[in-house]
């Protein structure tokens, strides 16, 4: 460490946490502020890209979604586009946010530990977006065609809010962001010398049950949709093992 950094007291380091969270939270606030000028293309060709009609996955299946969203509050189109706004702010600054978290712990690091610790925050901005195109691109759509065409019977037709649909379009993309995290984590973890190669290893069927459960969790959907959702769950895992430290 640095001797500057030693000197540093505590005040001074809430100062600087200070400026970081700051920072941080215009970013999203200036970014949120641009998505929300940008309702068209945002709603039209992202938020409700997929139940559009020609949404790739539903022509490759041969099962095309027919979906017309209801709105029953009168305030929620308005409210669903701030909160969508700040959700899409936050993801296009969470590179931005993870590079303010580094240079507010990066002082207090060793120089051996600098390079690992820096690698994890690049790594994990790109698994996180990694994470999100396939909550988006392939989760999302699956489950909303498993649930969107499910009847308990012909007598009960479906009739989608926007509200429940914001709601599944959040909670599946980013739970796949954040859980895509997985790796960055494990390699910290490995490198502050808390986890090793040989734990992962022996604990490979339990990993595999926690696999399982993650994927029924974060896509409540048909077995098919699980099973799809846990192969790059699993594939993250044996990433992290290959990462990890012997």
């Amino acid at each position: 460490m640095d001797s500057k950094d030693k000197e540093m007291s505590f005040w001074d380091h809430l100062e600087v946490l200070r400026g970081t969270i700051v920072r941080s939270a215009l970013s999203i606030l200036l970014l949120s502020v641009a998505v929300f000028c940008f309702r068209e293309f945002v709603f039209g060709k992202i938020v409700f890209g997929p139940i559009a009609p020609g949404f790739f996955l539903y022509e490759w299946m041969g099962s095309p979604l027919d979906v017309d969203l209801i709105n029953v509050s009168v305030t929620a189109q308005f409210m669903v586009h701030m909160k969508e706004s700040v959700i899409l702010g936050f993801i296009l600054s969470f590179p931005y946010i993870c590079f303010e978290i580094w240079r507010f712990i990066a002082p207090a690091l060793y120089e051996q530990e600098k390079k690992p610790v820096r690698v994890a925050f690049i790594g994990g901005s790109v698994l996180f977006y990694v994470g999100l195109l396939v909550g988006y691109l392939i989760i999302l759509p699956l489950a909303l065609h498993f649930f969107l065409t499910y009847r308990v019977s012909d007598l009960v037709q479906n009739s989608i809010t926007l509200d429940s649909y914001i709601s599944l379009f959040n909670s599946t993309i980013l739970a796949f962001g954040i859980v895509f995290e997985f790796p960055m984590v494990v390699v910290l973890l490995s490198h502050l010398g808390v986890l090793h190669r040989a734990s992962l290893n022996k604990y490979r069927k339990h990993a595999l049950v926690a696999v399982l459960v993650v994927a029924a969790i974060i896509t409540p959907a048909d077995p098919l949709s699980m099973l799809i959702a846990a192969v790059p769950l699993w594939l993250l895992f044996e990433l992290s093992v290959l990462l990890c430290k012997k």
